[in-house]
């Protein structure tokens, strides 16, 4: 994804907003506190993106505007002003997934579950079970409550929460290989970010996987590299346990942790397993983990909640 010059924003103006919801209404809004990310003015600045938070992922949900917010946020992730780009990632992270989905550690994203889920909730099927509805109501008010809600789902709205966040995912997963960019970005902070946003999306494993090891092998911030250690744990097979088993004897704390809860969660979700040896040294190094102080700093995974996090792990293991 490569942004010239006076084209960071180009087609903003182009969309309907005024024609989609976010959480308050109308999303006319919308294109202004996009715009205003990446103003000049930071007060401005941080006004908006607290409104545009809000307004398109409001307390875990998703709405009409979200996915269609999402290619333009992703260009001011890759090319944007610098004061605006990492809370444009953390936003787009949120997007893809709740705080809720972000905790299912030791499984990562069902995806598969997710889209058949998704698939019996879509506007068209749930359109279909209004009607059945109203064909044998009789009490007015319930039959105006009724297609007051139609008209609703008949706008390609859906009552249920799984639909309307799939299709923000999906418009994250399509955004995904230009934000790759950001592997090798200067800044540490839009590596880490990148890398933890890498780990929710299981479907993109083939073209992930071979990015984020390299990204471990050759980086120097231990956040970065433990961020994506633990991507590669939750979104590869046993095939990468080998690639893993080097940082468990690293110098430094955090790296070990990573690896050991890559490994683990490998182990934990897959068939054909890992040698049980490796998966000791596994375990061995979280319980050591969890015995000591926290690191001084820790990843994202689990609200940053590093014995959590590490608990929640070893649970996973069926030993």
């Amino acid at each position: 994804m490569i942004i010239e010059n006076g084209t960071l924003l180009v087609g903003l103006d182009d969309v309907n907003w005024a024609g989609l919801s976010h959480a308050y209404g109308s999303a006319e809004d919308v294109p202004g506190q996009i715009r205003a990310l990446c103003g000049n003015d930071e007060a401005a600045r941080e006004r908006a993106f607290g409104s545009l938070f809000n307004n398109i992922f409001h307390q875990g949900s998703r709405y009409q505007a979200s996915p269609v917010a999402v290619p333009f946020l992703a260009r001011i992730a890759v090319a944007g002003p610098p004061a605006a780009r990492e809370d444009t990632m953390w936003l787009l992270t949120r997007l893809a997934v709740d705080w809720y989905e972000e905790h299912r550690l030791t499984t990562t994203i069902d995806t598969v579950a997710w889209r058949a889920a998704a698939s019996e909730c879509s506007p068209e099927k749930m359109l279909s079970w209004y009607d059945e509805q109203l064909a044998g109501e009789t009490d007015e008010q319930q039959r105006e409550q009724l297609l007051d809600i139609r008209g609703w789902v008949a706008a390609g709205n859906s009552p249920d929460a799984r639909w309307t966040a799939l299709h923000s995912y999906d418009a994250v997963l399509t955004e995904l290989p230009g934000l790759l960019a950001l592997l090798d970005d200067s800044d540490p902070r839009l590596r880490t970010r990148i890398a933890y946003l890498t780990a929710w999306f299981p479907e993109s494993a083939p073209t992930m996987l071979p990015r984020l090891l390299p990204l471990a092998e050759r980086e120097h911030d231990p956040v970065v590299v433990a961020t994506a250690l633990v991507a590669v744990g939750l979104v590869g097979t046993p095939a990468y346990a080998a690639d893993l088993t080097p940082y468990l004897d690293g110098k430094n704390r955090l790296v070990r942790w990573a690896a050991a809860t890559a490994l683990a969660r490998i182990a934990s979700d897959s068939q054909a397993g890992i040698e049980s040896a490796l998966v000791d040294r596994a375990v061995a190094e979280l319980t050591a983990s969890a015995a000591g102080p926290a690191p001084a700093s820790v990843t994202d995974y689990n609200a940053a909640d590093f014995r959590g996090h590490v608990e929640r792990t070893l649970r996973a293991l069926d030993r």
